[in-house]
């Protein structure tokens, strides 16, 4: 016969397990995170964004760096770019960086899965949370 106790401690893990879930699955502020993409020709670097906890970002990209604002509301979610740094780009990493800036400024809506954020808009991104 399971106990009254044995009953409260189950139902107490229960919530904490459905809240931490629930954590894990809300927007990622206060993270870092990295662009799901291979690196371009003759370059190791990745774009990431680095998210704070009020939704100010800081990005580096191909190239080019720079800040700007998510604001988020339920899954709803709106980019916009602040002073992007041109840093003398090449062409082709200038026009991805331009690119990049104009999906995440296209985003409407967003899902987390895990350590993965898919911001959706014209163009999906998917970011992945960075690791130790």
């Amino acid at each position: 016969m399971v106990s009254l106790r044995q009953m409260v401690c189950a139902a107490v893990a229960m919530l904490a397990m459905s809240t931490l879930a629930r954590a894990e699955d809300g927007f990622p502020f206060g993270t870092e995170m990295t662009l799901e993409a291979l690196p371009q020709a003759g370059s190791k670097r990745i774009p990431n964004i680095e998210i704070g906890d009020n939704g100010e970002v800081v990005l580096e990209l191909w190239c080019k760096g720079g800040k700007g604002q998510f604001s988020v509301a339920g899954n709803t979610v709106i980019f916009v770019p602040g002073q992007i740094q041109d840093r003398s780009c090449p062409p082709a990493k200038a026009q991805a960086d331009d690119e990049l800036v104009a999906a995440l400024g296209s985003v409407e809506t967003w899902k987390r899965q895990g350590d993965v954020l898919t911001l959706l808009g014209l163009k999906p991104l998917r970011f992945r949370v960075n690791g130790n």
